[in-house]
């Protein structure tokens, strides 16, 4: 496998496929597939017994996937990754892969709504406990930390705030307790490396930048490497007791041993939580998704310049009571956005319209901008989030996530900035 230093070049080339071995095709084929012929009894005794990888059924693994897990493994610096059928279910398998009834995790109080709702309700009833820390004091993650504390859980660039996360001091505070950090960088590829910053752990909904065009769902995790399971074996049971799923295997045991490499957590990941939950990404949205992926690193750069354009325009209109952008922030947050951010501060832009009223008027009024619920199209997007994406939390919960009333959230994509602002600016005027 090549070492490339550049995400232009990792995003084509990264990983091991270089053409299909059947027919020399250098385009990724599309497996679809469910199943796989075993070579022998012995080879299918073995695949079934992790004493040797390959492919088994589609719900675990498939090639076409593999090239999008590589390749993601390889722009993130990180050393394997598992695709999975939605963002949302990376998360949740990642805290799921980690904890268990009884334990609990520490989470950014800045995160997307439906993670909210994931962690204040769903694990919750599971009897996962989540407790949200301000990150903007590292230290409340340390003072929530207990005995039973399992993982850290933070957004590089969550919106709608838009205050990158500490990543470096919040993985310092883990790994002198034994606990992993869980970065999701969906908001950030290309221009955030949270691996290299001391996450342990790295997740994308892979249905926005990197997929780019709003067709496919999915998400994907990436394990880091970078974690010391086995010294942390009282705070990590999972990947260091036996797991009767597997006949008694203690994953920090025999991990190294079957791949020669530090991924306990991600083969857990793919032979448990995938395997039992059943949550895979479809061949064919892989697919997608890798023609997506293929172009991250061109369009990162215009989807960030495009913004700064955006915000520029945005700070001069009086019926703009306020600018949100990582760089907009004063003191710590906004170095933190000098910190982490390299090559563009993100395409993600708040606008607060000063009333819910006219939040939804602007929108109403959008020509070009698409107003859906997403984030990440090579297409312009707006959303009214205490309206929408938000709309399930309290209004306490929602100023403390960022969204006031009148908050409009933009997803800047790659059309020229003169056509954005110019559909803003009449938006903005009627």
């Amino acid at each position: 496998m090549a070492d490339y230093k550049h995400p232009e070049t990792i995003a084509l080339h990264g990983g091991t496929y270089r053409s299909d071995p059947a027919t020399t095709a250098v385009a990724v084929p599309i497996y679809q597939t469910t199943s796989y012929q075993f070579k022998d009894a012995k080879t299918a005794a073995n695949l079934f017994g992790l004493k040797e990888f390959g492919n088994i059924y589609t719900r675990i693994m498939n090639p076409t996937c593999n090239v999008l897990e590589e390749r993601v493994a390889a722009l993130e610096g990180g050393v394997a990754a598992c695709a999975v059928g939605s963002g949302q279910a990376a998360t949740a398998m990642c805290i799921q892969n980690l904890a268990q009834a009884g334990d609990n995790i520490v989470a950014s109080t800045d995160l997307y709504g439906g993670t909210v709702n994931l962690f204040k309700n769903t694990l919750r009833q599971q009897g996962i406990e989540v407790r949200f820390a301000d990150p903007a004091d590292p230290k409340n993650f340390e003072k929530l930390t207990d005995e039973k504390t399992r993982a850290y859980y933070g957004e590089t660039l969550p919106n709608p705030y838009l205050r990158v996360f500490p990543i470096k001091e919040v993985s310092d505070i883990g790994r002198k307790h034994g606990i992993p950090l869980v970065m999701d960088n969906t908001a950030a590829p290309v221009i955030c490396k949270p691996l290299e910053h001391g996450a342990a752990i790295v997740l994308h909904s892979l249905t926005k930048f990197i997929g780019g065009h709003g067709t496919s769902i999915g998400g994907i995790v990436v394990d880091g490497g970078n974690f010391d399971w086995i010294k942390n074996r009282k705070r990590q049971p999972l990947l260091n007791e036996p797991d009767q799923s597997y006949g008694g295997a203690i994953w920090t045991d025999a991990v190294p041993v079957l791949t020669g490499a530090n991924i306990p957590f991600i083969i857990r990941f793919r032979v448990v939580l995938l395997r039992d939950t059943g949550a895979p990404l479809a061949p064919f949205n892989a697919w997608q998704i890798i023609q997506g992926l293929e172009t991250v690193g061109l369009r990162m750069k215009q989807h960030c310049s495009n913004a700064e354009k955006v915000i520029t325009f945005l700070e001069t209109q009086k019926k703009v009571k306020n600018v949100i952008y990582p760089t907009n922030h004063q003191g710590e947050i906004k170095e933190r956005a000098k910190k982490y951010l390299s090559g563009g501060n993100g395409a993600l832009v708040g606008a607060d319209l000063g009333t819910a009223e006219a939040g939804a008027k602007f929108i109403d009024n959008l020509k070009m901008l698409y107003h859906v619920a997403n984030i990440g199209d090579a297409r312009s997007l707006a959303i009214h989030p205490a309206s929408t994406t938000h709309s399930q939390l309290s209004p306490e919960e929602q100023l403390a996530a960022g969204v006031t009333p009148g908050y409009v959230r933009l997803s800047i994509g790659i059309e020229h900035p003169d056509d954005i602002i110019a559909d803003i600016k009449q938006a903005l005027a009627a």
